[in-house]
This record gives C-alpha cells, sequence and structure tokens, in this order.
C-alpha cells in the first residue's frame, strides 16, 4: 500500500536516495511482470506465480501484478473439484483478486475472476452475485449476463433431475408432460419458477448486448425447455415453450457457422480477456 511520509528538510539527501531506490524497485516489478508473462504464456504457471510474486513485492503499487498474480494462481485451480486443496488453492486467487478491489473496487477483471473461480469450484450462488456486480458497473457486459442466465439454468436443471430421478424418469427436455403431474408441478414451479425467470432474463440481455453471442442462443434454447417444466399443467405454454427452444437451437447454430466463418486468427502478446483470464 501507498504511505506517504513527511520527513524534515535537513533528510533532503535521504529522500532523494529513496526516490532512487523506489525507482529501481519499480523497474524490478516490470521485469519481474515481463518475466512472469513469459512464463505463462509458455505455460509454466508455477515459475510465473514466482515472478508475478517477486513484482508485487518490489512494487507493492502496481495492481497489474497482483492481477497476473491472482490469474496465475487460478490456472492451478481444476474445474468441479471440490477437494479442500482445490478449494484452498480457489481461496488463495480468490484473496489476491481482493486485494486489487481494495485499491480498484471497480475492477471488472478482477470482479470476473473472482466470479469465475466460485463458479469453477461450483459455488453457483457466490459465483452469479459476483457477475451481479460486474453489471451493476457495466450493465451492458454481454459475458455477465451470459454466466448468470448459465447458473440459473444449471441450477433448474440439477432441481428437475433430483425431482424426475426418484420417479424413474429423466429428463426429456420437452416438458416432461408424462411424469410431472398435478401432484409434482407444485414442486417443480416452486423450485424452478424464479430461476427460469431470471435465466430468460439475463440471456435475453446477453444477447440483445452481443447479437452474435451463440453460446447464449444455446443457453435460451436450453432455459426454454425448463421452462416448459415451469408451465407444468398449461399445454399450450409448454408447445410453445419447446417451439421457441427450437427456434433458438436453429438461431445458434446457423449464428455459429457464421461466427467461424469470420473468425480472425490472433497471436502474439498477453492480455486479460473479458472472463478474467489470459489470452
Amino acid at each position: 500500500m501507498n504511505r506517504i511520509v513527511r520527513l524534515p528538510a535537513l533528510a533532503a539527501a535521504l529522500v532523494a536516495i529513496t526516490v532512487s531506490v523506489t525507482g529501481c524497485d519499480k523497474l524490478k516489478a516490470r521485469d519481474q511482470l515481463n518475466k512472469g508473462v513469459e512464463a505463462f504464456k509458455a505455460q509454466k504457471y508455477e515459475e510465473a506465480i514466482r515472478h508475478f510474486q517477486e513484482a508485487s513485492k518490489d512494487d507493492p503499487t502496481l495492481p497489474t501484478a497482483k492481477q497476473y498474480l491472482a490469474t496465475a494462481l487460478s490456472q492451478n485451480v481444476v474445474p468441479g473439484l471440490t477437494t479442500p486443496d482445490n478449494l484452498k488453492t480457489a481461496q488463495q486467487a480468490i484473496d489476491v483478486f481482493q486485494e486489487v478491489l481494495q485499491e480498484h473496487p471497480n475492477d471488472i477483471n478482477s470482479l470476473k475472476g473472482i466470479a469465475s473461480l466460485y463458479y469453477n469450484t461450483d459455488k453457483f450462488n457466490e459465483a452469479r452475485d459476483w457477475q451481479k456486480k460486474v453489471l451493476a458497473i457495466d450493465p451492458k457486459d454481454p459475458e455477465a449476463a451470459y454466466t448468470v442466465g448459465a447458473i440459473d439454468w444449471t441450477q433448474a436443471h440439477q432441481n428437475i433431475l433430483k425431482i424426475l430421478n426418484p420417479l424413474g424418469a429423466n429428463d426429456d427436455g420437452n416438458g416432461n408432460v408424462k411424469i410431472i403431474t398435478k401432484k409434482v408441478c407444485p414442486e417443480v414451479q416452486e423450485k424452478n419458477g424464479s430461476l427460469v425467470e431470471e435465466g430468460l432474463k439475463y440471456l435475453t440481455m446477453a444477447v440483445d448486448n452481443r447479437p452474435g453471442y451463440d453460446e447464449a442462443m444455446q443457453y435460451l434454447n436450453l432455459i426454454y425447455r425448463r421452462k416448459a417444466d415451469v408451465d407444468c399443467g398449461n399445454d399450450t405454454a409448454v408447445k410453445e415453450d419447446v417451439a421457441k427452444a427450437m427456434e433458438w437451437t436453429t438461431k445458434a447454430l446457423g449464428t455459429r457457422k457464421e461466427n467461424e466463418a469470420k473468425k480472425d486468427k490472433s497471436g502474439g502478446g498477453i492480455q486479460i480477456d473479458s472472463n478474467g483470464g489470459f489470452k
């Protein structure tokens, strides 16, 4: 952290030395930062972590060093693994991102980095909350909106399987009309109603803010299939939901082909992408 020290006039020479040393430390920090970037690009993550730690030590005011350090630490997190060691590694990265946010509370990359770590360790509620913090700063961020919607679908899907599997059934993706009876319907609506409503809202937002977002379109297909469950007892609504799901599937496939056709190969350099990772 920055500290302002007031020194007497007689210490002018010491001030000059301090400034010189500080300048030297900043240069060392930059050198360590560059070495860390090269190590990261070579997928030598432990080496990259050491360089970024040194850079942060040499110049604590350099936010990029901590941001890169947290991102490098994130590479050691195994998605979907909730062992104590993996959770500890994720928390280390989260703690460093939090240090960046203490000085720069609106740093989008750090907010997304934390959200991603929570998502990768199956802490979906926390991941959704942090993506909403991103949207509070940038309401038009398509990735954040997409992730909120994807989490809503994931949880709704988990809920429907917990209802269907004990009944000896699997999800048919078309409203499960033969299984979701009048007796089961209220439970489905209670558990998934708000998730489906929010998922539709945010996935639509993602596509509105990025018209070529084929991943969000595919999730709109999926969330409409969960809406068909929630609309149990209303045959007309269920059919409309499934029809909309099919429409989004077709649109997603067409958009993906268009995106692949015009995709440019990028190369060189290192930067942090919109999800808080290196590219």
